[in-house]
């Protein structure tokens, strides 16, 4: 018995495909499986309904079964011939794929007097779904968005071969200005572009934990397709590279035995329990113990908690704020140290008072324990200075380190305990580690490390010729080396330090982005997890000596990535009118054609951070090359990870000399780049690069469009409201204040220069942002409306400086590429339907 299925595409999208009928070519088809109808026990179930044919297609399939063995259909003029099984009900699978390349709104039709359902991407349509009875045509209502659906018939046949059946698909835009011409791909070829989706859904690697005997490692996992992730770990051999065993998620390391550990709830209250990672074997090692979070002693005898109180309010309704802090809810919030001994089960608190005190480390034998605590004083800068002490766990006697230090972050200990390595900025301990140049103030968000001898207490700058920024360091007592995680250039990377004679090795790693990091303090072994800008995360074991040996112990990217095509990547380095080299990259549409134009997209950095070559993050170059533009970002002046002499100049800066690099390299770029179309280019970034893109459209009219999400408009008030304002300015205006250098804070805050903005600009804020308050946004968009120009602010309710919703991060991301596409390739239907022109 033969059924036709005839797939046609109707466009009405531009003058020259208006009405014309485009059939589907190929269909990818999973044969048929034959189904019965169950034995009617009775006439009639539960709920008094008696059996119908429609009722075997309520049966689950799994579609990914399914399709494991297929052919392609190759149709006639949209109709295909396939065979079902006579006197018998047959389910048959088909599936393609749309693939439109810009938003187009639309319906899907199938006609057929055979019984189907309809699924993209997954999801059974019911939504917005009309049936003519009369014509049997079921219609579902789509606004397709540029990027891949897949779309699968599950079509039932019954024991008759009475019924041709046909599809007919078309979609009509509400206006033809930005689709003319224009027809989405029928495909059953899977590849994708990056997107969003691309990015929140599927598995991440989250997190890295490797042994101190260097044997095994824990890797955290996070896997989610929904608003609700999945959290697990797994155990591995760094060995053999082979999993050795799915674990609880808590699970952590002992300092010594190299024993797994974790709590439960038990029969005497809360048990902490060892796992030996050789037989997995479980063993209670403590009942009863306290509630909260602790750390083991390297001896593992004793547990330091870390217990917190909390400052009641002065009133119910007036409160007296304390702090510039004050006015969000962790600043009364203190936190102490107390000493668990569990041999006998008795707490001992260790510190007490108002302060906050905070661990640094305990001493290899354990006796010594090194805490901070922290000085406010707003009348000098950097307002919050640090004192740490030395405090013996035996006695309680406490010796004192530093005392009122600027910039100190934290201390840890050398394996024989003689030694400190200490994280601070190029000022801390009276600027020992400055190598600023001609600069007139450090970059204290350029973490430099310093080297601290309890017996000479000699200090020694140990990266002040360095250039990387140093994100975090672990001492090993096995080579007596420092293994250091770094921000280098526009990369993550790694690197060994052997202290006593300055000598920095770069650990090779096949990843751009070193995303997380853990080295065993016993053993010559690192265990990390990476990205580079074509991959996702992959995870690693290197085995460091004579020759070091690396294994991949699990690549997420190979299925993550399996039908994704991504855009090819190349540097683009200039040299600045002032001789400064500007590094940066660009991204290239998949599909690059030399021979047409593109719109360009320039993105740059948030504050002092690099911008960086990973792939997944909520700016990823990939996902808007991937709709069609050319990327360039770059990092210019006063990024970390380029010598403290660049980071520098960020401060007192904003923007002064950073927008016109950016401009500088724009242009360059576009110049140098024939299929770059220059009078096409938008630019966009947040946080600080939300500041950025407010102030380059006070300075240039070469962007057609921009966007600024959580940007600063004014350094007056937030530098008084916002809850880093304060703080974050005494870096990055390290003795500026409205007071004695108005230049800085009116002439560089793009509020007191709105008039001269006429560049199409989005604001988008987070609601409840304590980083940059959202009235940033609010006053620079009342300006524009006031002086009459193109401004539109979207405020993303519940939300603070990031967006992590997963809801709402994915409209975010989209509404940024709808304005693009409104702007800079005429196509406004995807804005539209975002958000429909109201009158108020």
């Amino acid at each position: 018995m033969k059924k036709h299925l005839i797939l046609i595409l109707i466009t009405f999208a531009g003058f020259s495909l208006f009405g014309q009928n485009i059939p589907v070519e190929k269909y990818i088809y999973a044969e048929y499986h034959i189904i019965n109808k169950p034995l009617l026990i009775d006439s009639l179930n539960v709920k008094g309904k008696g059996f119908e044919e429609k009722n075997l297609l309520q049966n689950f399939v799994s579609f990914d079964k399914v399709f494991e063995k297929t052919n392609i259909l190759v149709s006639d003029s949209g109709r295909i011939n396939f065979i079902t099984p006579k006197d018998n009900y047959a389910f048959h699978y088909l599936k393609f794929y749309i693939f439109p390349d810009q938003f187009i709104k639309g319906d899907l039709a199938l006609k057929t007097a055979d019984m189907f359902e309809l699924y993209i991407d997954g999801e059974k349509k019911k939504d917005k779904t009309t049936f003519d009875s009369i014509a049997k045509v079921t219609r579902l209502e789509l606004a397709l968005e540029p990027k891949r659906y897949e779309v699968i018939i599950k079509y039932l046949t019954p024991n008759n071969d009475t019924d041709t059946c046909f599809l007919e698909t078309f979609f009509t835009p509400k206006n033809n200005v930005g689709a003319q011409n224009f027809a989405p791909l029928l495909t059953v070829d899977p590849t994708q572009f990056y997107s969003i989706e691309t990015i929140q859904n599927g598995i991440t690697i989250t997190g890295v934990s490797i042994s101190p005997n260097g044997k095994y490692i824990i890797a955290r996992y996070s896997e989610r397709k929904d608003e609700t992730p999945r959290t697990y770990s797994k155990l591995y051999s760094a060995e053999t590279g082979k999993l050795v065993y799915n674990l609880q998620s808590n699970a952590n390391w002992t300092p010594i035995s190299s024993q797994l550990y974790f709590t439960r709830k038990g029969l005497k209250g809360n048990e902490l329990v060892f796992i030996n990672p050789v037989t997995m074997e479980e063993k209670i090692a403590a009942v009863n113990i306290p509630e909260g979070w602790f750390i083991f002693t390297p001896n593992e005898e004793k547990l330091i908690y870390f217990p917190e109180e909390e400052a009641p309010k002065e009133m119910e309704f007036f409160n007296r704020i304390l702090d510039n802090s004050d006015r969000y809810n962790a600043f009364r919030k203190r936190s102490t140290l107390s000493l668990y001994n569990l041999a006998t089960g008795v707490m001992q608190p260790l510190t007490y008072g108002y302060h906050n005190t905070w661990l640094n480390d305990v001493s290899p034998d354990s006796k010594y324990l090194i805490f901070g605590t922290s000085n406010l004083d707003y009348t000098k800068r950097p307002f919050t200075t640090t004192n740490l002490f030395l405090l013996n766990l035996e006695t309680l006697v406490t010796d004192t380190l530093f005392y009122d230090e600027k910039y100190l972050s934290r201390a840890i200990y050398a394996p024989d305990g003689k030694q400190l390595l200490i994280f601070g900025a190029p000022e801390t301990f009276n600027g020992i580690g400055l190598n600023i140049g001609n600069e007139a103030i450090a970059n204290a968000y350029d973490t430099q490390l310093f080297l601290y001898n309890f017996a000479s207490k000699d200090i020694k700058p140990l990266t002040k010729n360095f250039d990387p920024s140093i994100k975090n360091a672990v001492w090993n007592a096995s080579d007596q080396k420092i293994y250091l995680l770094t921000d280098e250039r526009d990369m993550v990377t790694m690197y060994t330090l052997e202290p006593e004679i300055g000598k920095f090795t770069p650990l090779a790693a096949p990843e751009e982005v070193v995303r997380s990091f853990s080295v065993a303090t016993s053993a010559p072994v690192v265990a990390f997890s990476g990205q580079s800008n074509s991959n996702a995360d992959r995870l690693y074991v290197l085995q460091l000596g004579k020759k070091n040996n690396l294994i991949c112990l699990d690549d997420i990217s190979k299925d993550k990535l399996a039908n994704v095509k991504l855009g090819e990547m190349f540097p683009f380095n200039f040299t600045s009118k002032d001789g400064t080299l500007v590094t940066g990259r660009y991204y290239l549409p998949p599909n690059f054609d030399p021979e047409k134009k593109y719109p360009l997209l320039v993105y740059y950095y948030a504050g002092t951070t690099p911008t960086t070559r990973n792939l997944e993050f909520s700016y990823s170059m990939q996902m808007y090359a991937a709709l069609g533009y050319v990327v360039y970002t770059l990092n210019p002046s006063g990024t970390v990870g380029f010598g403290q002499e660049f980071s520098a100049r960020h401060v007192n800066a904003w923007g002064g000399r950073t927008a016109d690099e950016i401009i500088e390299g724009t242009k360059l770029f576009y110049r140098a780049h024939p299929a770059v179309d220059s009078t096409k280019i938008g630019c966009f970034g947040a946080s600080y690069g939300g500041f950025m893109t407010m102030q380059l459209l006070t300075l240039t009219d070469i962007f057609t469009v921009a966007i600024s999400h959580a940007g600063i408009s004014a350094l007056t008030s937030y530098w008084g409201e916002g809850n880093w304002g304060i703080g974050y300015c005494s870096a990055a205006n390290a003795d500026s204040y409205p007071w004695n250098n108005k230049e800085l804070f009116v002439g560089q805050s793009p509020l007191f220069n709105a008039d001269k903005i006429h560049t199409p600009l989005l604001l988008l804020h987070g609601s409840l942002d304590d980083n940059v308050p959202v009235g940033e946004s609010i006053q620079m968009y009342n300006a524009l409306r006031i002086l009459g120009r193109p401004v539109e602010f979207i405020m993303v309710e519940g939300e603070k400086h990031g967006i992590t919703d997963y809801k709402r991060r994915a409209k975010w991301a989209k509404t940024m590429q709808a304005w693009f596409a409104k702007w800079l390739k005429e196509q406004p239907e995807w804005w539209e339907e975002l958000y429909p022109e109201r009158k108020l």
